[in-house]
């Protein structure tokens, strides 16, 4: 029996997703019939030991990869069909990313990589969205730092620069790939912060890869994957209790 994600609701979703990698006796399966849904204004922590298909997931969520079987969606848009050049314009206006390694171009200053995104989409901003880049890049604190370069900043300074990117053009989406893992404990939570703000504040639906339980503890919502499907889902949660979760999953695999 497949499961249905009702569309209503979500800004994303995927219905009966499997991805296989390999061929004959070789093939691994990342994902097997996975159905979930995505609310705007909610943080997701996905988690799961390696192997599990976290990034696989994401990956396909976003329009980076394609699923071997079953269906995506961003919004209303059905992208499993999609042509690379479609893929392409749907991510630059409606998904931003923020990964661990930040991938700040070295050669612009701050504000320059904020509007990548903007230049990348063969325009400039609007009113409207000036004000909103200025808006975001004050409560982030980085209007004093608009001409520096990304190596002048610290860790937790570039990842900030990085959030204003992926959060500059109200995207409906934003990802995380394990975003704390380069940085210190008072930078990771003062992101991950950050992410809660986003979430609840811009309404933007927040998706983050993370194996840290005190990462996910941010979240309002922490699915748990085991070999390629969803095996458990709670509602915000603090480290012990996603650490003693995790510890029970292990001991079961």
């Amino acid at each position: 029996m497949t499961e249905t994600v009702p569309n209503s609701e979500f800004v994303a979703r995927v219905e009966n997703l499997s991805k296989h990698f390999g061929r004959g006796d070789a093939t691994v399966t990342a994902l097997d019939s996975v159905s979930l849904g995505i609310r705007s204004g909610e943080f997701t922590a996905i988690m799961g030991p390696s192997g599990s298909g976290k990034s696989t997931l994401m990956h396909i969520m976003a329009g980076l990869d394609r699923p071997s079987s079953g269906r995506a969606w961003v919004g209303d848009q059905e992208i499993t069909g999609l042509a690379d050049s479609e893929l392409t314009a749907l991510r630059r206006r409606h998904v931003g990313f923020v990964f661990q390694s930040f991938n700040l171009v070295s050669t612009l200053d701050i504000e320059e990589n904020i509007v990548l995104p903007f230049e990348l989409d063969g325009r400039q901003p609007t009113r409207e969205e000036k004000a909103w880049l200025n808006t975001l890049m004050e409560s982030l604190g980085l209007l004093d730092r608009l001409r520096h370069r990304p190596h002048e900043l610290s860790g937790g300074q570039q990842q900030r620069v990085a959030l204003a990117r992926a959060l500059g053009t109200r995207p409906h989406l934003v990802f995380a790939d394990e975003p704390t893992g380069n940085l210190d404990s008072r930078a990771g939570r003062e992101v991950l912060s950050l992410f809660s703000a986003a979430s609840n504040g811009f309404d933007q639906a927040i998706i983050m890869v993370t194996h840290d339980p005190a990462a996910a503890s941010h979240a309002d919502r922490i699915l748990f994957l085991g070999d390629g499907r969803v095996v458990e889902e709670r509602g915000r949660s603090t480290a012990e209790e996603i650490s003693s979760l995790v510890l029970a999953m292990e001991r079961q695999s």
